[in-house]
């Protein structure tokens, strides 16, 4: 038996470092997925949104937690008391949050999904919950500024405080870091939208043959040292046949035994006298 090759297509090589890429990508994507949904925790519970330690009434103010930076820190608020938290507004912020972090946990979940489904599937769900979630941390951020209008505030950071206007005081850095956390998950929900639409095959459709032919069937310009030129490997069992005369010149006119007669060689001097030489 002949030797066997191998087609590659450069579509196939592609396709191959695609989807090489894509998984790397994916473990990326998964890593500051679980980033995200601990930045989304940190902010939450943290009472560093705003706040002012330099003032008659030092305080430090978060989402549902208001804190007095005294020598004893006595924050107020609390999750399991909803009407504790100061402010209609406060509330609202709260919530949309707090929207946020479930969902970005539940992400997380999600993510055990590849092991149950295709990924295409897996990328769409987690995409819109990280879609979902990145929307409500933005409204959440977005709508806190509008509490800087509360009376502790206002005692805080000076009269001057107002709806987004924060006076005195400073933002801190988990307001900061949750800015950070609505960029990073309207990125990762685009990553994820697009790691579940572009997906290429491995093996596309193409004009090849199986690679199970002989070498010689494909390329009649590729011939080995047993293939014959009058056939391919296939017909070797046919020798080459060429018609003679055993004392004509070599430049007189010759035809082969497979080429039909035509009205030249009815006349010449091969019409009646013919012998077979096998070479």
């Amino acid at each position: 038996m002949g030797s066997k090759i191998e087609y590659v297509d450069s579509s196939h090589l592609y396709a191959t470092n695609y989807v090489r890429n894509s998984k790397a990508i994916g473990v990326l994507w998964a890593i500051f997925t679980i980033c995200y949904a601990i930045i989304a925790v940190v902010a939450f519970v943290t009472p560093e949104w705003i706040g002012d330690l330099e003032t008659e009434y030092p305080r430090k103010f978060g989402l549902w937690q208001v804190c007095k930076a005294d020598e004893v820190e006595d924050c107020k608020g609390r999750l399991d008391d909803f009407l504790s938290i100061n402010g209609l507004v406060f509330k609202i912020a709260t919530v949309l949050v707090g929207i946020a972090v479930a969902l970005a946990l539940f992400t997380i979940c999600a993510m055990l999904l590849f092991f149950f489904c295709q990924s295409t599937t897996v990328f769409h769900i987690c995409g819109w919950l990280q879609l979902l979630s990145a929307a409500a941390m933005v409204a959440g951020v977005a709508v806190y500024p509008a509490a800087w209008s509360e009376t502790s505030v206002q005692e805080t950071c000076g009269p001057t405080a107002d709806q987004y206007n924060i006076g005195r005081c400073h933002i801190r850095w988990a307001y900061l870091l949750a800015v950070i956390g609505c960029l990073d998950g309207i990125v990762l929900a685009a990553l994820a939208f697009i790691l579940a639409t572009r997906h290429v095959r491995l093996q596309p459709d193409s004009g090849y043959p199986p690679p199970s032919l002989y070498k010689g069937e494909v390329n009649n310009a590729y011939v080995t040292d047993a293939t014959s030129v009058s056939g391919s490997r296939k017909s070797l069992a046919l020798q080459p046949v060429l018609i003679m005369h055993p004392h004509a010149p070599m430049d007189m006119d010759t035809y082969s035994h497979y080429s039909g007669r035509t009205a030249r060689s009815k006349h010449g001097i091969y019409a009646n006298t013919m012998h077979n030489y096998q070479l």
